[in-house]
């Protein structure tokens, strides 16, 4: 994948919540990083006080089981081994490890899809939160509501008045 195609959508959709926390794959990164997952994991494996167990960990045979049943056979490429996923500060770790154009670019790219999934959440908390406030104003004024209800339906019904005949041609 060249830095051309990496754009935020793409990093997005690599975007997992496990454990309660937005994470993204080794083998994904290594395939935004242009580079095998074998590789990402040394450089990550000669690092490793800089990624806690807040910052990166390796999935549980659970987790790894019910990951690779979610996804397609051909897509895991034949992977036994469990993987490790990285947090968004895991994958600023990254960014010291592994130091190149194409690492700092795709680094870019992942803090800011990271960012964009924060404002999405934002965006929708703050839509519930001006939902819930018209949901209390509507309970307030249930009774006006109701009466303009009835009153459209008034205006949309036929009048009571049986039909006049028609003259001229039927």
């Amino acid at each position: 994948m060249s830095k051309k195609e990496i754009t935020v959508d793409i990093v997005v959709g690599k975007i997992l919540v496990i454990r309660g926390k937005k994470v993204i794959l080794d083998k994904d990164l290594a395939e935004l990083y242009g580079v095998p997952v074998k590789r990402l994991n040394e450089q990550v494996k000669r690092n490793r006080s800089r990624f806690p167990e807040d910052f990166m960990y390796q999935l549980t045979k659970e987790e790894f089981a019910n990951l690779k049943s979610q996804n397609a056979t051909s897509s895991w490429g034949g992977v036994r081994k469990r993987s490790f996923v990285f947090t968004e500060q895991g994958v600023a770790m990254l960014s010291s490890v592994l130091n190149s154009e194409l690492a700092i670019q795709v680094n870019i790219a992942i803090m800011r899809a990271f960012v964009k999934i924060r404002q999405v959440l934002l965006a929708n908390k703050e839509l519930a939160e001006k939902l819930e406030e018209l949901e209390r104003k509507y309970q307030l004024h249930e009774t006006d509501i109701q009466v303009i209800f009835e009153a459209i339906k008034k205006l949309i019904e036929p009048p009571d008045e049986p039909p006049k005949p028609r003259f001229g041609m039927n």
